[in-house]
């Protein structure tokens, strides 16, 4: 068992920046999926990248020498937050054949709201005041106006499509749940990760062979690159320094970063794939960041 986690009440320096860095990075993966999804299935892609994640978290574990399969207790909790976080990516690959990915994406976003309701009845010191709620519907009110134009029209396949994202959003929500309320809460940030990345690992395979994907290697030079930056930096790094401050930090109010995620998705594909910069982005940006400032506000 490792030694009880020293939690701080309030975001540092040092927690902002790595927030920063890993909703830019996620912001740029989503580049990354949109790009390589018409060369490379998305449940065999994520299949490749969750599969190469585990092996290099096996790998960093045996050269940090941080135990994996040693007794203490956490069995449970991390079937359950593997199956979570197995369902979310599957629910995010599936609703993308029935949605648009500006409407998903809005709906994915709720998560931080599962947070906020469910966490501090468990946890009663990551309760929000009135001004972090504020903080907190104000950035998502500032991703859906981002997204508005998305919603010109619905049909009864993008509504299905609307309803298996918000499952993707509540799964992702439940996973941090899972995470700061069982044994899991005092686990290496390692361990934690290691039952999220191979349960996907697992499922991730059977989902793509029943959606009849095939299953190749021989793609282009620049698939497998997007593919390594998924994995190594996205599926491995990002998520391992996530679920290291998921220990030591207030998870709702880092649950409010996860908003700049889109927002960084929509500036990237300004500068790389040259679509225009709207006045919406550009509100979404300024509210955002003003959420996040309520939010992060000490009492």
């Amino acid at each position: 068992m490792t030694s009880p986690v020293q939690r701080k009440t309030h975001l540092d320096r040092l927690a902002i920046t790595l927030l920063v860095l890993c909703c830019a990075f996620w912001g740029f993966q989503q580049i990354l999926i949109k790009t390589t999804v018409a060369e490379v299935p998305p449940l065999w892609q994520a299949t490749l990248r969750f599969v190469g994640a585990t092996v290099l978290l096996g790998l960093w574990c045996l050269w940090r020498g941080v135990p994996l399969f040693q007794r203490d207790g956490t069995l449970k909790g991390g079937l359950l937050a593997g199956l979570l976080f197995a369902g979310e990516f599957a629910c995010i690959y599936i609703g993308l054949q029935y949605t648009t990915a500006s409407r998903l994406t809005v709906f994915l976003y709720t998560s931080p709201f599962v947070v906020a309701l469910l966490l501090p009845q468990f946890v009663p010191g990551e309760q929000l005041r009135k001004i972090q709620w504020a903080g907190l519907l104000l950035a998502f009110a500032s991703v859906a106006v981002a997204f508005s134009e998305g919603f010109a029209h619905s049909t009864p396949t993008q509504l299905m499509g609307d309803a298996i994202a918000l499952t993707a959003g509540i799964f992702w929500g439940l996973t941090t749940l899972v995470i700061r309320t069982t044994l899991l809460a005092q686990a290496s940030a390692e361990k934690t990760l290691f039952y999220q990345v191979a349960v996907t690992a697992v499922l991730a395979p059977i989902l793509s062979l029943i959606l009849g994907e095939p299953w190749r290697f021989d793609y282009s030079g620049l698939a497998w690159g997007s593919i390594a930056l998924q994995t190594v930096i996205g599926a491995f790094a990002s998520y391992l320094v996530w679920m290291w401050m998921l220990r030591h930090y207030p998870a709702t109010q880092m649950s409010t970063f996860v908003f700049l995620t889109p927002v960084f998705a929509l500036l990237f594909g300004v500068g790389l794939l040259g679509e225009p910069l709207t006045l919406a982005l550009v509100l979404a940006l300024v509210g955002v960041a003003a959420g996040i400032v309520l939010v992060s506000r000490r009492a």
